[in-house]
């Protein structure tokens, strides 16, 4: 007996380490599965920049009020998906970088009303009330995240709508100076469940819901509110949330955004779309469903294009014609779209001086100052608008 004692404790001693070994570690499988999900997000996002793309061009061809109403709400919920893939990229890529924000100048009247319009719409589908406050004495244009500010607002009255089974949701949005720019508050309350304190504290937490209790009734994966937090934070802002079990919750969500980039003297104004005489364009993108779309919405801007796979075509292509625009997608196989600029740039005579501007999914001020150490002459950030494609369109100098 003796014997056999000490020979099973060696046994399973040896056996130890095999089996820690053998099992995968859950922060492994965890980053396996967000890095999964931000992948998906991302390859979904390629088809909604032509639905966007399209419903836009389809917003602004003649049409009856019935069928302009029907675009509109296509190109609302496309929107709100794309602000959702937002979500999920920037929830599951949350532990290896920090949120890199986009700066872009956008409608901020706007952003709220559609906003507010998509969730007065699902309240209506499910019976309940809806009213929406939003201050006069907003500015027209501000400088921001403008993708990801309607997404952290659209998944706060998603909530709100979903929680609420009578009463209603209310949506307020005031402003106050925060230096040069401007700090929103932006709270919505409503008359639904409402939580306990211990649920609350569980709220921010990444694929982690109030309570059991929540998950199994109303769904979802839990990772919203916690982007709502990094949004929040990284526009100089946090969110808040006052709630009574029974009787509803409030979400302050505070947020500051930049005054609107100034309009340097003398700079030209763009023209109507379709007004200038058509351009000869090289556009430089590698995916092939973006090149339908980019042939379609340049196609009725009036615009002949030639398109290039790589940045050895599109200098290839410079060297047997002459452009008067190249059209180029910053992420490419290969050399990338910087790359290639700079390429171009050292190209002898006119094809050396050929306008360049880039096209980028990340509009942010590192992206910005590359695109311009590069050579780049405009820079416009993806899912490409045909309105704002039209109007850089028209500023770029025909050839004589």
């Amino acid at each position: 007996m003796a014997k056999t004692g000490p020979g099973r404790s060696k046994r399973k001693r040896s056996r130890r380490p095999a089996a820690t070994t053998a099992r995968p570690s859950t922060t492994t499988s965890t980053r396996a599965f967000e890095r999964l999900l931000a992948s998906l997000a991302h390859e979904i996002r390629t088809p909604l920049t032509g639905i966007l793309a399209i419903s836009e061009l389809l917003a602004m061809s003649k049409l009856g009020e019935r069928e302009r109403g029907w675009v509109e709400a296509l190109k609302s919920s496309a929107e709100h998906l794309t602000a959702l893939t937002s979500l999920i990229v920037d929830g599951a890529r949350a532990g290896e970088k920090g949120l890199v924000l986009r700066r872009e100048a956008f409608e901020l009247r706007r952003t709220l009303t559609d906003a507010g319009a998509s969730a007065a719409a699902r309240a209506e589908a499910k019976g309940i009330g809806f009213t929406s406050v939003i201050a006069d004495d907003f500015p027209a244009v501000v400088t921001g995240d403008q993708v990801r500010l309607r997404a952290a607002i659209e998944n706060l009255l998603d909530n709100a709508v979903k929680y609420t089974s009578a009463g209603g949701v209310r949506l307020v949005v005031e402003r106050e100076p925060a230096g040069d720019g401007h700090r929103l508050t932006i709270a919505i309350s409503d008359s639904g469940i409402g939580l306990t304190k211990p649920e609350i504290r569980h709220l921010f937490r990444p694929f982690s819901q109030g309570s059991d209790r929540i998950a199994e009734k109303f769904g979802g994966s839990g990772l919203g509110l916690s982007y709502v937090k990094r949004l929040a934070r990284a526009m100089g802002g946090d969110v808040t949330v006052t709630s009574t079990p029974g009787r509803g919750s409030t979400f302050r969500l505070v947020v500051v955004v930049d005054p609107a980039p100034p309009v340097a003297d003398g700079e030209p104004q763009a023209a109507e779309p379709g007004s200038a005489p058509p351009l000869r364009i090289l556009c430089v993108e590698d995916n092939p469903y973006g090149r339908i779309i980019m042939r379609t919405v340049l196609g009725e801007l009036g615009h002949p294009t030639d398109f290039a796979e790589s940045g050895e075509a599109a200098l290839a292509a410079l060297d047997r014609t002459p452009y008067d625009l190249v059209l180029m997608d910053v992420v490419l196989s290969g050399a990338d779209g910087f790359e290639t600029t700079r390429r171009i740039r050292a190209l002898p005579g006119e094809a050396g001086r050929t306008p360049v501007i880039g096209l980028s999914g990340q509009a942010t001020r590192t992206h910005e100052d590359q695109a311009r150490a590069a050579g780049m002459t405009g820079y416009l950030q993806k899912p490409i608008s045909p309105r704002a494609l039209a109007r850089a369109l028209a500023t770029v100098p025909r050839r004589s």
